[in-house]
């Protein structure tokens, strides 16, 4: 049985009195919920607020980015040791507003996921575990070509580490037409999306590929999440909006733990 999880990506949002309140309101309102995984993303000047906030009550903690590199001349970069100083958990990779919004380097697709498998092979090897971020364009959505973008990051990851290595992460299938959107793929596309991965990886590694957790991330909210949950290759949300507002945030927690 894979153990759900639950992300809140705050992305760029916070400051230090809204924090503590979201913090406040979530943990007021949190059941125990044993049977699965949840987890905050806060921006990286917020990670010690965040884990001071959530040390001892069972909800972990991480970041939005790491660097590849391990340190030197690379202004704005987060290492993975550093990650490690906050006793950080998890790292999202390759986050679809890094890759599209802000596409720092201007990079050739294939470039790019060769990069992200990089910050995958760093992180995983200093203890972090990755969630690994995968999901089409508008454009390619509309082309149909949904497939071809999930084969071309799963591939360079298993040809970079090998299929047994993502027994260490975790993969996130995010719709780039659904994020901020409002819009979310129905459970029955997720779920259609989330099987294709998962048996993308089971032509490498079949036991792999059963115990390998995939997130949906796309505009999840409250009145949504236990219809996607509910799917049985769809093992939890990386929630972005919807994780600044306590109920929704506890509301899709409470989703999860009722389809396990």
């Amino acid at each position: 049985m894979r153990k759900p999880l639950v992300a809140g990506n705050w992305k760029m949002n916070g400051t230090n009195a809204s924090n503590r309140q979201l913090l406040d309101d979530i943990l007021t309102s949190i059941d125990d919920f044993a049977d699965i995984d949840v987890a905050i993303f806060p921006p990286a000047v917020y990670i010690h607020q965040v884990r001071e906030a959530l040390k001892g009550t069972g909800i972990h903690w991480g970041t939005q980015n790491v660097s590849s590199y391990l340190e030197g001349p690379y202004t704005g970069e987060v290492s993975a040791a550093m990650i490690n100083d906050f006793n950080c958990e998890y790292t999202l990779i390759g986050h679809s507003e890094r890759r599209c919004l802000y596409d720092e380097l201007n990079l050739d697709q294939l470039v790019l996921d060769q990069l992200l498998a990089e910050k995958y092979e760093t992180a995983a090897s200093s203890g972090l575990t990755p969630i690994i971020c995968i999901g089409e364009s508008p454009q390619e959505h509309d082309q149909g070509q949904t497939e071809e973008v999930v084969v071309r990051l799963l591939d360079t990851l298993i040809a970079h580490q090998g299929a047994k290595a993502l027994s260490r992460t975790l993969l996130a299938y995010e719709p780039v037409w659904a994020i901020g959107t409002g819009k979310s793929a129905s459970p029955e596309w997720a779920q259609n999306v989330h099987q294709f991965m998962r048996e993308r990886v089971a032509k490498h590694d079949r036991k792999t590929a059963e115990n390998l957790r995939i997130l949906y991330g796309g505009s999840v909210k409250g009145n949504n999440a236990a219809s996607l949950f509910s799917k049985s290759d769809i093992d939890g949300g990386l929630i972005g909006g919807a994780s600044l507002i306590a109920d929704e945030f506890v509301n899709i927690c409470q989703a999860a733990a009722q389809h396990i």
